[in-house]
């Protein structure tokens, strides 16, 4: 995920990503803790995501302010 492309989505498109990335950062540790995830990459992605994410409506909230 690029973080051009989420500068272009809407603030409720940021949120409802983040949500969802937030269960799938869930599911993945269940997953690790289990010995079940096969994609170890994806937990740094999705967590790198998330901080992309916060920091595009962090920058939106202050410019607004």
């Amino acid at each position: 995920m690029k973080a051009d492309d989420l500068r272009q989505q809407s603030l409720d498109q940021l949120n409802d990503q983040l949500l969802q990335l937030k269960k799938e950062q869930f599911n993945l540790r269940f997953q690790r803790a289990s010995g079940q995830l096969e994609n170890t990459a994806r937990v740094r992605e999705v967590r790198r995501d998330i901080a992309r994410i916060k920091t595009i409506l962090g920058q939106r909230a202050q410019a607004s302010a």
